[in-house]
């Protein structure tokens, strides 16, 4: 394993699937591929690709880094699936990091990270001083009093889920297993239709 830390971060919960690697304080490759679905197939063909651009094995990595939502539910349990299966099969920790961890990464604190959930709503959260958890609020009842981060570019979103992964790789503290971030339950249904009879 190079002496550096070697992370890939990835990130498939809006319509892209996108890559990130980085090794020891550079970011030196990434990849984004816009889709609507099919990110289950295209995720790991695209970070393979990642890795034999830069010469590198799977076994090079320190750690991965994923990002764990909120956004699209599909997106997010393929991604954070992935993430568990890669840290188990390769011995190395997984890091999850939230999109609006992501988004508000660099800014001064306090500050509050926006992202998009359709239909009139966005997922907004503060952080700073006394910061609460992420909620599922109105587009128009946003605060404006902090500095607002929102709708970066998918390649920017990974390169920092990237970036705040090793930070916490290099703190040496525990990390706990990557979680799916849902805050609003998924837009599928269970069907409606009645349940078989069954005969005797």
């Amino acid at each position: 394993m190079p002496s550096d830390p070697t992370l890939l971060a990835f990130d498939t919960s809006a319509a892209h699937c996108a890559a990130a690697l980085l090794c020891g304080d550079d970011i030196v490759e990434c990849a984004v591929e816009e889709m609507g679905r099919g990110q289950a197939e295209r995720l790991m063909p695209l970070m393979d690709a990642v890795l034999a651009r830069q010469g590198l094995r799977w076994d090079d990595l320190s750690a991965v880094a994923v990002g764990i939502g909120p956004g699209n539910f599909t997106g997010i349990r393929i991604a954070v699936s992935a993430a568990r299966g890669l840290a188990l099969g390769l011995g190395r920790p997984a890091i999850g990091v939230s999109v609006l961890e992501a988004q508000a990464y660099g800014l001064a604190r306090p500050c509050r990270a926006v992202a998009d959930a359709r239909r009139g709503m966005v997922y907004a959260q503060v952080f700073g001083d006394g910061a609460a958890g992420p909620e599922l609020i109105e587009a128009g009842d946003v605060p404006d009093d902090l500095p607002i981060a929102a709708g970066l570019p998918p390649d920017r979103l990974v390169t920092n889920i990237a970036r705040i992964g090793v930070g916490r790789l290099a703190a040496g503290g525990s990390i706990d297993r990557p979680a799916p971030l849902y805050i609003r339950s998924a837009d599928a249904a269970p069907a409606s239709d009645p349940p078989p009879v069954i005969l005797p």
